[in-house]
């Protein structure tokens, strides 16, 4: 087993990685552990684990992180481990993982698996997988602005300070998408493969992360107002059925225009848009609980 971890973990997080390792460790499992260096590095580094025949791959970090891991697995038939080390580890609270690191090297030990079908965000030349979710919209731009320091301070706390920042600040320009061939608009948008958001806050319940396809949240209502309107919502759970808010299930998502529309795929900057969102060609194995 080898263990990909991004070394931008606070230091409490990485002592539970630490633990994980120890506990694997006396029980038997042979275990080695590297570091990532710059953005994509996860992704080589588990291209190197496939080819060196490593029977599984485990992501220690945030949401970012394994994805990168992800795409380096993607086809190889190699299931992919977790230790949720993130800010708000919005894929952990979707398939229901552990935390407790005595319960973390219990499932990478068992090795028991449920699919994950991942996405695809193609934006000009460059694609980018992503496990959980893509936005286009104030939310990008939040993730694009964020300061590295404000996040190690902070953690999740840090989207929100960043998002009173930016919301009095971003053009609120209307986002027209081509969803399964129909034409449509909104202020701000999630294509989504899980049903989660920012943490374990309900998005979209209708989303099957096992499966091809997406859901597409549509926020009708632009403006600081309806931000503030959006966010009190979202920590209700009760987003799905907010003002001015659409779900629909798609296969293929373009996000049009040529307006440089900011975009973010599992909390990490995702280029600009126009964006075309497709399913990976294939699921990936993720260990459960």
């Amino acid at each position: 087993m080898i263990i990909i971890h991004n070394p931008a973990a606070g230091q409490r997080r990485v002592r539970n990685l630490w633990r994980v390792v120890d506990l694997l460790s006396v029980s038997g499992v042979n275990v080695d552990v590297v570091q990532t260096r710059y953005a994509g590095h996860a992704t080589v580094l588990a291209g190197e684990a496939v080819r060196a025949g490593k029977r599984m791959v485990v992501a220690a970090g945030g949401d970012g992180t394994i994805a990168e891991v992800t795409a380096g697995l993607n086809g190889s038939g190699v299931p992919l481990g977790i230790i949720p080390l993130g800010s708000a580890n919005v894929l952990a609270h979707e398939l229901s993982l552990p935390f407790a690191p005595a319960c973390v090297a219990r499932a990478l030990a068992f090795g028991r698996t449920r699919p994950l079908w991942p996405g695809i965000a193609t934006s000009g030349a460059t694609s980018r997988l992503f496990v959980q979710m893509l936005g286009v919209g104030l939310d990008a731009q939040v993730v694009h602005r964020l300061p590295a320091g404000l996040k190690r301070a902070l953690g999740r706390g840090a989207y929100v300070v960043q998002t009173f920042r930016e919301m009095l600040r971003y053009k609120y320009e209307p986002i027209h998408l081509r969803i399964d061939g129909r034409e449509e608009e909104a202020g701000s948008v999630v294509v989504t493969k899980g049903t989660l958001y920012a943490g374990n806050f309900m998005l979209a319940p209708d989303a099957r992360p096992g499966e091809p396809g997406f859901s597409v949240a549509l926020f009708g209502r632009t403006g600081p107002g309806a931000v503030l309107m959006y966010g009190t919502a979202l920590t209700l759970n009760l987003l799905p059925h907010a003002p001015g808010m659409r779900l629909m299930r798609a296969s293929h998502v373009e996000v049009l225009g040529g307006h440089d529309l900011p975009a973010q795929a599992d909390g990490d900057p995702a280029g600009v848009s126009p964006v075309t969102i497709t399913d990976a060609a294939r699921p990936i194995s993720v260990v459960v609980s």
